[in-house]
């Protein structure tokens, strides 16, 4: 039953997320929206509390036992309680029950994410930009015919970009937008349908039953 419950929730809610694309029936429509809406919204919040304590328990195991970079899982509990705490009291803006304003300094949840948060996505894709040159290097290298298409074609959109590439040939610029219109759109649309495919089959084998692993050590059966 352990198993054979979980497959059948799986295959009816899949049916059930299929059909509205299919049947416009009103009685079809409302379940999906109750679906989507209400019964969805339940699900996620169960799944936030459970994601929140699996990373709570994996970061305090790793303190506990002295792993590698232990010392920054600190960092992340601290910085989780205190958030929860000015969020789930400190309301929005301060208008809940706690105080989250001293003087003219506050620290309401919206300030800690537009100070705190989101300079730290930005620091974080700033330094992603030397990963992505390195990587860069090493895949623009001419050794296949493809590798060599690659760095052309690179090469010629980089100067098209810059001021340089209009002084050039004054036929660049649109050469490279060309380009990021043309080719580049194709292979993108290419490797889009592909995934989707990819993403369709895997959906019906899990639907299907055939697809068994996020059942936990089954595999396909």
């Amino acid at each position: 039953m352990k198993r054979t419950i979980p497959l059948i929730l799986v295959f009816v809610f899949g049916i059930f997320g299929i059909l509205p694309f299919f049947l416009p029936h009103p009685v079809i429509q409302n379940a999906d929206e109750f679906l989507r809406n209400e019964f969805l919204r339940i699900l996620l919040a169960f799944a936030l509390v459970l994601g929140l304590g699996s990373l709570l328990k994996v970061h305090t195991d790793k303190i506990r036992r002295r792993r590698e970079n232990w010392q920054y899982s600190w960092a992340l509990i601290i910085s989780f309680i205190i958030s929860s705490i000015v969020g789930l009291f400190g309301g929005i803006e301060g208008t809940g029950i706690l105080p989250t304003t001293i003087g003219t300094f506050s620290f309401d949840i919206w300030t800690m994410y537009w100070n705190i948060v989101v300079p730290c996505a930005s620091t974080m894709f700033a330094l992603l930009a030397f990963f992505m040159a390195s990587a860069a290097y090493r895949a623009f290298r001419a050794r296949s015919t493809e590798a060599t298409l690659l760095l052309a074609s690179a090469f010629i959109v980089m100067l098209g970009v810059l001021p340089l590439g209009n002084k050039i040939s004054p036929h660049l610029p649109s050469f490279a937008q060309w380009i990021m219109d043309v080719p580049n759109v194709a292979g993108q649309r290419g490797i889009l349908i592909g995934v989707a495919l990819g993403a369709l089959a895997t959906a019906m084998k899990i639907i299907l039953g055939i697809e068994r692993s996020w059942l936990g050590g089954g595999g396909e059966k």
